[in-house]
């Protein structure tokens, strides 16, 4: 692509990542993941963050962790932002784009953007018509813009719109050393992780506690019960938080508080992950916590026909189930936990084998190389 922008030798890279809060949210492996690879290739970080944001494991010399956004002046701060990022030194990368980001950028742009100045990741797309024609203007007003993307169904409408550089890049995952991969044993508990989410099944988590709870079944249980990177529950999650409290059974264990990174990790060793995520909503969205699952050795009880369901039929390394009713799910949580052992072993391969291939190595080429496909 003509006019791209030259490579430096010492490359800078300004993230904008507002959902960037503490150690909370998906937000934060990602970054990790794209940081540890610049550490290779000597590129330089700014990260645009929450006014909380901090990124420990990361944050030095090459990687400097800038609090800025507020949730109710975000757009506003991030107009200003991106007029400030486009007129100086480095590349721009958005880790978790949407629609306003491109309204923004386009606001702020003095004219078309040039190749390889903005790069934006879109975890997920839920196209229409009125998204479609935005998408197609700004296409032929900034050619040069790069969009990226996890799947095929995210960026295929991209190319379709008259996007001349969108690629598909996989989602990074958490690095991990390949001495410390799954240190786990035996089977220990069943595990929620992640926000308390309506969309990623914590309501049909609280029914399975629920019946357990009535029927005896005493089978130990993690449940992260922590609102979302804005400390926001979703509709109708105070109500199941409720349910929860009022059960309470002894082999019941809730974490109300985001989990820092070490401790979220933790609970991965000898569990059992649910990820009963809306099959609408994540028919081909890649999950974080089912790539940090598999990291550990932890298998996975996922809904069928989502990414996780296919991750987990690849790799032997969990059951993918249709029906997400109490009983349906205590019978995949018993058949994995019978065959522990087994469901383990096929989680660390999958763990090692995602490792390489959702590597933020590639995310970090597609950054550095825009003229062409990322290896």
């Amino acid at each position: 692509m003509r006019g791209a922008l030259p490579i430096a030798a010492n490359p800078l890279v300004n993230i904008v990542e507002p959902t960037l809060e503490g150690e909370a949210g998906h937000c934060r492996s990602f970054l990790l993941s794209l940081c540890h690879a610049g550490n290779v290739r000597k590129v330089s970080f700014r990260v645009y963050g929450g006014r909380g944001a901090s990124l420990p494991g990361a944050e030095g010399e090459r990687c400097e962790v800038v609090p800025y956004f507020s949730r109710r002046l975000r757009r506003l701060q991030a107009f200003l932002l991106y007029r400030k990022l486009l007129e100086g030194a480095g590349r721009i990368f958005v880790s978790t784009a949407g629609r306003t980001d491109m309204v923004l950028l386009d606001l702020a742009a003095k004219g078309e953007i040039p190749p390889g100045k903005v790069f934006l990741y879109f975890h997920w797309l839920r196209p229409s018509p009125r998204k479609l024609a935005f998408f197609r203007r700004f296409a032929v007003s900034h050619p040069g813009v790069t969009v990226l993307g996890p799947t095929e169904a995210v960026i295929g409408p991209f190319r379709e719109c008259g996007f001349r550089d969108a690629r598909i890049v996989a989602y990074p995952i958490t690095p991990s050393a390949p001495e410390t991969l799954g240190t786990g044993g035996s089977f220990r508990h069943v595990l929620y992780a992640g926000a308390a989410r309506r969309d990623k099944g914590f309501p049909k988590v609280v029914d399975l506690v629920c019946r357990m709870a009535e029927t005896g079944v005493g089978i130990p249980m993690k449940v992260q019960v922590s609102p979302d990177h804005y400390e926001k529950y979703d509709e109708g999650i105070r109500a199941d938080l409720e349910r929860l409290r009022k059960v309470s059974p002894p082999w019941l264990r809730m974490f109300p508080d985001t989990l820092g990174g070490e401790e979220y990790l933790e609970m991965f060793d000898g569990a059992i992950v649910l990820q009963l995520y809306a099959r609408e909503d994540f028919a081909d969205r890649v999950s974080g916590v089912t790539l940090d699952a598999f990291s550990e050795g932890a298998p996975v009880i996922a809904t069928a026909g989502t990414w996780m369901a296919r991750a987990i039929r690849r790799f032997g390394a969990g059951v993918a189930i249709e029906e997400l009713d109490p009983d349906a799910l205590l019978a995949a949580v018993e058949a994995v936990r019978d065959e522990y052992p087994r469901y383990r072993r096929n989680a660390l391969d999958a763990g090692r084998a995602l490792q390489e291939e959702h590597s933020g190595g590639h995310l970090l080429e597609a950054l550095l190389s825009p003229d062409g496909e990322t290896p």
